[in-house]
This record gives structure tokens, C-alpha cells and sequence, in this order.
């Protein structure tokens, strides 16, 4: 088992930035990739930045240029750092964690973290 536990949600103005953070703990030789699920009211559930243990990242077009994962491997935490805040980027974001593959990111079958709340008032 891998426990995930996230940080760094909240409030915050259009425009502003938040950081967010997620220490994983327990089996962590079971996975080889981290990332940030958002899923916003009445929307399905999105990956928005993914990073493997070798550095690989993987961003949505939607925050790509705004938001930026970061990862230490010596303290298995990863990090979402978000500039430029939208109101359309309010949603609950979920640490996840999981493997890289060669045909791309699986997620599904790790494991997740409770969420964190972020709202960006317009």
C-alpha cells in the first residue's frame, strides 16, 4: 500500500498562483510515476500533470505554460506548481500514484490521495 497526502489547496484570486504538494509513504518501490488528477462539479475527472521517477513529464493542454510537476525522489513528494489562475481550473485536485508506461500513464490501478480543494475566484 501507498498512502498520499496532500497539502497546499485553497482560495486565491484570478491570476494568482497556489502550490500544491503530495508525500507519498508505504510501498513506494510499487510505483514509478506521480501525478494531479482535478475533477470540477458536474465534469469528469482529468489528468492534468504527470511525472515519472526518470523525469518524464506530461502536462493537459489546458495548463500547459501555467502549471508546472516537480518531483523529490529523495523525499517522495511531488509537487504542482500553478500560475496564472483561472476560474476554470476550480476543482478538487487528487495526488495519484502509479507507473509509467511505455504506451503511457496508469493511474487507475494505484492508488490516491483524499483531494484538495481549489477555488479561483473570477
Amino acid at each position: 500500500q501507498v498512502q498520499l497526502v496532500e497539502s497546499g489547496g485553497g482560495l486565491v484570486q484570478a491570476g494568482g498562483s497556489l502550490r500544491l504538494s503530495c508525500a507519498a509513504s508505504g510501498s513506494i518501490f510499487s510505483i514509478n510515476a506521480m501525478g494531479w488528477y482535478r475533477q470540477a462539479p458536474g465534469k469528469q475527472r482529468e489528468l492534468v500533470a504527470a511525472i515519472s521517477s526518470g523525469g518524464s513529464v506530461s502536462y493537459a493542454d489546458s495548463v500547459k505554460g501555467r502549471f508546472t510537476i516537480s518531483r523529490d525522489n529523495a523525499k517522495n513528494t511531488v509537487h504542482l506548481q500553478m500560475n496564472s489562475l483561472k476560474s476554470e481550473d476550480t476543482a478538487v485536485y487528487f495526488c495519484a500514484a502509479g507507473v509509467r508506461l511505455t504506451t503511457g500513464w496508469d493511474f487507475n490501478n494505484g492508488y490516491w490521495g483524499q483531494g484538495t480543494q481549489v477555488t479561483v475566484s473570477s
